[in-house]
């Protein structure tokens, strides 16, 4: 059942928020927020719904900094939400996860959950099988973020969420401020801009883990997944990367050229997907694509871009959910998740993730929809 609203906000000039009657519902490019009833502490938990003239919605959750709903047409016009989302956004304050939140300090794992950083050796939450993973159990996808701003341009809806993040949170150095940007476009792109800065060294891998479903329900395995990265980063069997950038080709991760994510998932090991991608970025500019993906019996298409030099595909095997009516079978949902490289403040000759002083840190992720007719489905 879904929690009364109470409270309900509107965009008005220079990006103030007040209480007021919600927008109508053919508003067009519009920004909307409300209480969902909800507090973690004493701070009230927002939604923020981001509506553009195709009818394209965003809604974003202050609790996490998370990207619930993402409701899009299909070739046909018809709308339909293709992420994982609850009914209730109060359900994530009791059923915590990671389900459309900002990951942070890093995103994914860090071997022996420690670091070294200018000779001092730092102990973080070992939260996944002696590793630390997703910055721990109290990480950022547990947090409510303030609205650091609102903002309606001539062709865009953004909302910018920010944290503090204390020195020594969840065994990271500095304080850390960061913020989120979310924009929906009227040429149906959704961007993610990040940026933060440090009062002291420190590592910061951030990405958004929202789980996709184009076709809004079943499975994912008919998904036809097109990676432009010809190299991949193997692990071990905690999923640590062994060091090196191995090439795809001839094996089972190459989705050089678009294949469905059932096609040969059977011969990956455990059957499931869980794997950072190189980006190529050679000839490609520095928001370059990372992968598209495109829902044949919709003709709904993702294509994203980004500037980090990674991108993790999860094919989220085995995992238990419903929502209403709907039915999703052992593979609901798949993740791309644009970051930098697992263990990389232990990995030398990976990209760096070092954060200090003086340094402002600056990624960018960009989602952009569109549908593909009956004939032109991709080979």
């Amino acid at each position: 059942m879904h929690r009364p609203v109470t409270t309900c906000c509107v965009l008005l000039a220079l990006g103030a928020c007040v209480c007021s009657a919600a927008l109508p519902a053919d508003a067009g490019l519009s920004i909307a927020c409300r209480e969902i009833g909800e507090k973690v502490g004493d701070v009230e938990v927002r939604e923020f719904t981001l509506t553009n003239s195709s009818a394209i919605e965003v809604k974003v959750l202050t609790y996490g900094a998370m990207i619930t709903s993402v409701v899009v047409p299909d070739r046909d016009g018809k709308l339909d939400a293709i992420t994982l989302f609850r009914e209730d956004p109060a359900e994530y304050l009791t059923k915590r996860g990671v389900l459309g939140t900002v990951v942070g300090r890093f995103a994914n794992r860090i071997a022996e959950a420690k670091f070294a950083l200018d000779g001092r050796e730092y102990q973080l939450a070992a939260n996944s099988r002696g590793n630390h993973i997703h910055g721990g159990p109290t990480g950022f996808h547990t947090q409510v973020w303030d609205v650091a701003g609102i903002e309606k341009q001539s062709d865009s809806v953004a909302v910018r969420l920010s944290l503090i993040s204390p020195d020594g949170h969840e065994g990271y150095p500095g304080t850390l401020s960061v913020e989120v940007l979310y924009r929906l476009t009227e040429s149906n792109e959704l961007w993610m801009d990040y940026t933060a800065t440090t009062d002291k060294p420190t590592h910061l891998n951030l990405t958004n883990h929202a789980y996709w479903n184009l076709k809004g329900e079943g499975d994912v395995l008919g998904h036809r997944l097109a990676l432009h990265a010809d190299r991949y980063l193997p692990t071990d069997d905690a999923k640590i990367p062994l060091g090196e950038l191995a090439p795809v080709a001839g094996t089972v991760m190459d989705f050089m050229e678009a294949k469905t994510i059932g096609s040969r998932i059977a011969d990956v090991e455990g059957e499931n997907y869980d794997h950072c991608y190189v980006i190529n970025r050679k000839d490609q500019p520095r928001l370059a694509l990372a992968a598209r993906v495109e829902e044949p019996s919709t003709g709904r298409v993702m294509e994203v871009y980004t500037t980090q030099p990674g991108v993790q595909l999860y094919t989220a095997r085995g995992m238990q959910f419903s929502r209403g009516d709907r039915t999703y079978g052992t593979y609901p949902a798949l993740c791309l998740e644009t970051q930098h490289f697992p263990n990389a403040p232990n990995e030398p000759n990976f990209p760096s993730t070092v954060l200090r002083p003086g340094e402002t840190f600056r990624e960018t992720t960009l989602h952009r929809f569109s549908t593909v007719p009956k004939a032109g489905r991709t080979k």
